[in-house]
């Protein structure tokens, strides 16, 4: 159920951090839930490293902050690439 909790936390991650940062993104929607798919993952891996937000067990309030910092920070790095 880890990586389905995490896909499914990535998606409302990348709606929640494209509302935080709206501005115009070379994909669109689509391309900020992809980002968020993977600031999930990378926001858990990084929370389970520092202790925090644990592992996906579900979804709740912990997991989601967690997806969603990981999905700004990627998408902050997507516009400095960009």
């Amino acid at each position: 159920m880890g990586i389905i909790s995490w896909i499914v936390l990535g998606l409302v991650a990348g709606a929640l951090a494209k509302l935080l940062m709206p501005g115009k993104d070379g994909g669109g929607w689509l391309m900020t839930m992809v980002l968020g798919i993977a600031g999930a993952f990378v926001g858990g891996f990084l929370g389970d490293l520092a202790g925090v937000g644990g592992g996906a067990d579900g979804i709740n309030l912990g997991s989601i902050i967690t997806a969603t910092v990981g999905a700004i920070v990627l998408l902050l790095l997507y516009r400095m690439i960009k």
